[in-house]
């Protein structure tokens, strides 16, 4: 890991800390402003109608909870609490610490994926988090946010007015879609915003084992590693150094398995496949669907379903959750887009922190636990790459 050269990002007793939503290497640039700056307030890109179930989802981590609630007109909204978003980690942080958590985004219906090229999060761990916020704020100083936006910015720049109002050091983690806009907003007096100030039949639920292979932005298994590395148990979880041991894994059991072992030219093959995979995309390390790819292409299926089986493994599991299970698919969070692999960029899209929303034609309770599909087999993701695809991008 690097150090950062530039100075953070401040304003007053405030420091800004933008991360792309459930990307490993910005929980770690929270986690590191965290220490430096030893904050007395922290505070997120949440609306507060939600606190009490965040919280309460956070609080069972590792197990994996969804927020759910249903809008007027039918719309179901999902925010599943990853541990390798930067917000969650923020949250965690102050909640072992005592220190208080303030939730101050708007609550706003219908917010509007927008779609936007992002250099790959690895990158940060090269040049810092500072530089690469910095470059993306001056490569994108010109554009401007929809409606949603702005009502949402000036939300967050009137609760950061009062915070700093109390001279007391506050930590402040929010998409980095936002942070330029929110920087001159806070040079402006703002008043309150109208909107939302309560939300009703908001409910949480532990996510189903079967969901968990598919919908986590990050594979299962990167985040089971930084679960273990905030626990001192493991080194900071590089993306290249896991990838590699998830392939040792999964040649370990093809192995057994079959009583074959992958050549040295298999092995060759497949990383050189996969690398070229990711540069023709526009990233610098390959995602979970590129690397089955790989695996498939060099080796067979049999190994191709090995690397998704140990890669997509989330070991944090309980068969008493304590709560509602809820078993969702990808097509449930919008995951299904149709975005072509190799010809587009590497893509982002700007959204309510998290949150997933999925148009029921019929309204009425959140999917049961025993709605989903089947489980067993070889999973869609070698089949379908729009869904995998997608999930390879990060939230902003």
């Amino acid at each position: 890991m690097t150090r950062d050269d530039g100075a953070p990002l401040k304003w007053k007793s405030i420091r800004l800390v933008p991360v792309l939503h459930n990307r490993l290497e910005f929980a770690w640039a929270v986690r590191r402003a965290f220490g430096a700056f030893k904050p007395e307030h922290v505070a997120v890109e949440y609306p507060p109608t939600l606190k009490d179930r965040i919280i309460q989802g956070i609080k069972r981590l590792p197990l994996l909870s969804v927020v759910h609630y249903e809008e007027d007109d039918g719309t179901f909204r999902y925010l599943l609490l990853e541990p390798t978003d930067g917000q969650v980690e923020a949250i965690r942080l102050a909640l072992s610490h005592g220190i208080p958590v303030h939730f101050i985004d708007r609550d706003t219906r219908h917010y509007t994926l927008d779609h936007v090229p992002l250099p790959d999060p690895y990158a940060l761990t090269r040049i810092g988090h500072t530089a690469y916020c910095r470059a993306y704020m001056k490569a994108r100083r010109e554009e401007t946010g929809s409606r949603e936006d702005v009502l949402r910015e000036k939300t967050m720049a009137y609760h950061l007015n009062q915070l700093a109002g109390t001279g007391e050091r506050v930590l402040f983690v929010g998409g980095l879609f936002h942070t330029a806009r929110l920087l001159n907003l806070l040079n402006e007096p703002q008043a309150p915003v109208i909107g939302r100030q309560k939300r009703e039949r908001v409910g949480l639920a532990h996510l189903h084992r079967d969901s968990s292979r598919e919908l986590l932005a990050e594979m299962p298994y990167l985040t089971a590693q930084y679960e273990r590395y905030r626990n001192h148990e493991v080194d900071f979880p590089d993306r290249l150094q896991c990838q590699a041991a998830l392939i040792d894994l999964a040649r370990e059991s093809h192995r057994h398995k079959t009583r074959e072992d992958l050549s040295h030219s298999e092995l060759r093959v497949l990383n050189t496949f996969a690398r070229n995979y990711a540069f023709l995309t526009g990233n610098l390390v390959p995602g979970f669907y590129q690397l089955i790819v790989a695996a498939r292409g060099a080796v067979d299926d049999d190994f191709a379903y090995e690397v998704w089986d140990k890669g997509s493994d989330y070991p944090w599991q309980t068969d008493s959750p304590g709560l509602p299970v809820l078993r969702l698919r990808g097509e449930d969070l919008f995951l299904d887009q149709e975005t072509d692999p190799i010809s587009s960029p590497a893509q982002d899209h700007a959204e309510a922190p998290g949150s997933r929303t999925r148009q029921k034609e019929a309204t009425g309770a959140i999917p049961p636990e025993s709605g989903g599909r089947p489980s067993g087999g070889m999973p869609s993701a070698p089949i379908r790459p729009k869904t995998w695809w997608w999930r390879d991008t990060a939230s902003i």
